[in-house]
């Protein structure tokens, strides 16, 4: 029989045992350290998908949700400690335009300068986001009175006045490797002004006062007021009862027409159309006050496309009452912008009417034509190949480059009414006069005279040899039937306007 105690105590195998044990340990041991060294680029790398989602990814700037998030507990410690808070939207003055002149890679860089502006004048524990394409965010917490706040702003328009020179880059549209650039900004600065107040209230507020700065012509800082939020909610009903009216066939709106009558007699050679809008229960509703809410809210181009109909509708109905006149009609910028929708809604009318392109005439204004000179070219040589003729809309008001300028198919310059208010007084504004209508005419162009409302004012126009005049002297923009009605006479009451020839004679430009 064996002897048990031996085999239980055998040397040999308790070391094998030991060993045994031992190995297993260094291995679990080499395991654990693997499986740490594997995770951590694993955890870094969800970590760093997890900051990327909470950032902008041009600027590094705080996206909109983390900025949400700064606000939510901001405002959790206001309520617990009292502490205060307030916030600063910034808006960018006239950023599409460098895109547009530029390009994309230029107006990036224009944003990563902006960035790193913004980020030197804010304090270390403000939070800065950056929400959509020219719109920055400073979130402030502790001593938020407002002057503190007001000098804050300052320091951010400051910053950004200061020129910066930006590479275009090869794929610029400009023969400039470097410009430089002068920006301004639209700041609007709502207060935290009680428990109550969400943090998304607190953007809409300093929104409503951003806009309205940049209404005021840009370049400044507002802080919310109350009736900031009410002229917002009546520029969305605007808009809301204009998108209305378009669906429901433009009902309420309505083409005026104003006569544009030869320089040498009182003949009626054109009339332009002049859009209005009768509110269901606001009544009449003018142009100035409805067309920055259209182009604000994204309907220019829809309502300028009823205008586009609506013209060559009125184009055919008075050529078949026997009167045949030319109707010129504005372009805004956004119908510019798209030029494919633009020639394809004319090419629609002008064939559903049975209509020459001859007889319809756009007019953009000079701001519009140098903003984004290139693409604006390009579209005006398609509509001069449509055979519509092209106008540049109040001239002497922008920077015009005469090179540019000779390029453009037009055939006509319209002088803005700015300078012909002046005419009877001023020798400045008659000099302005008379170097316009020399230029155009050195250049091939005829150009009209807009805003007449005196004789004095015509007769200086007549003598520089003004090929048309358009004002109140002659006739106020009246509906077309009131038009017709007129046309159709010989000569008016006061003897002022001679439609007789426009049977034979369209605008000749």
């Amino acid at each position: 029989m064996p002897d048990l105690l031996a085999l239980r105590f055998d040397p040999a195998v308790v070391v094998l045992s030991c060993l045994t044990v031992a190995m297993f340990a260094l291995l679990l041991t080499l395991g654990a350290r693997s499986q740490r060294r594997a995770s951590r680029p694993q955890q870094a790398a969800t970590t760093e998908l997890s900051e990327r989602a909470l950032r902008d990814p041009l600027t590094g700037l705080a996206n909109r949700q983390l900025l949400d998030d700064r606000i939510s507990h901001a405002l959790a410690r206001g309520r617990r400690d009292g502490a205060s808070l307030a916030l600063l939207m910034l808006n960018l003055d006239a950023f599409k335009p460098v895109n547009e002149a530029f390009g994309h890679a230029a107006g990036d860089a224009v944003l990563l300068e902006v960035a790193t502006r913004l980020q030197a004048q804010a304090r270390g524990h403000d939070t800065l986001a950056r929400l959509g394409a020219d719109e920055f965010v400073v979130l402030i917490e502790g001593e938020t009175g407002e002057a503190v706040l007001a000098q804050i702003a300052q320091r951010l328009l400051d910053s950004l006045a200061v020129p910066m020179s930006v590479n275009l880059g090869a794929d610029a549209q400009v023969s400039q490797i470097n410009q430089v650039l002068r920006l301004s900004a639209s700041i609007g600065i709502a207060l935290h002004s009680g428990p109550d107040v969400p943090g998304r209230a607190l953007i809409a507020q300093a929104d409503s006062a951003a806009q309205a700065v940049k209404r005021g012509g840009g370049n400044g800082f507002a802080f919310f007021e109350a009736h900031m939020q009410d002229g917002v909610r009546d520029q969305l009903e605007l808009a809301r009862d204009l998108r209305a009216a378009l669906e429901d066939g433009g009902a309420g709106l309505a083409l005026h027409y104003q006569p544009k009558v030869a320089g040498d007699t009182a003949r009626v050679l054109g009339v332009e159309a002049l859009l209005r809008w009768q509110h269901p229960r606001r009544g009449a509703i003018g142009p100035n006050h409805f067309i920055p809410v259209a182009e604000r809210f994204g309907i220019i181009v829809p309502l300028g496309g009823w205008v586009i109909d609506e013209a060559c509708r009125q184009i055919a109905e008075w050529r078949d009452q026997g009167l045949r006149l030319r109707v010129a009609i504005n372009l805004s910028v956004q119908q510019l912008r798209q030029p494919e929708a633009l020639l394809q809604r004319l090419q629609q009318a002008l064939q559903r009417h049975h209509l020459d392109a001859s007889q319809l005439s756009c007019e953009i204004t000079e701001s519009v034509a140098m903003e984004d000179a290139g693409a604006t070219e390009r579209v005006l040589q398609r509509l001069g190949e449509l055979g519509v003729a092209l106008s540049i809309d109040d001239f002497g008001t922008g920077y015009s480059s005469l090179a540019y300028l000779r390029r453009l198919p037009v055939s006509q310059l319209k002088i803005d009414r700015s300078f012909i208010q002046d005419l009877e007084t001023s020798a400045d504004a008659r000099a302005i006069v008379r170097a316009v209508i020399e230029l155009a005419h050195a250049l091939g162009l005829e150009v009209v005279a807009e805003g007449v409302e005196t004789e004095g004012q015509a007769a200086v126009l007549r003598a520089k040899r003004c090929d048309k005049l358009q004002g109140y002297l002659f006739a106020r923009p009246m509906p077309a039937d009131a038009l017709a009605e007129w046309a159709m006479r010989p000569h008016d009451p006061e003897g002022r306007l001679d439609f007789s020839d426009s049977v034979l004679a369209a605008e000749t430009t």
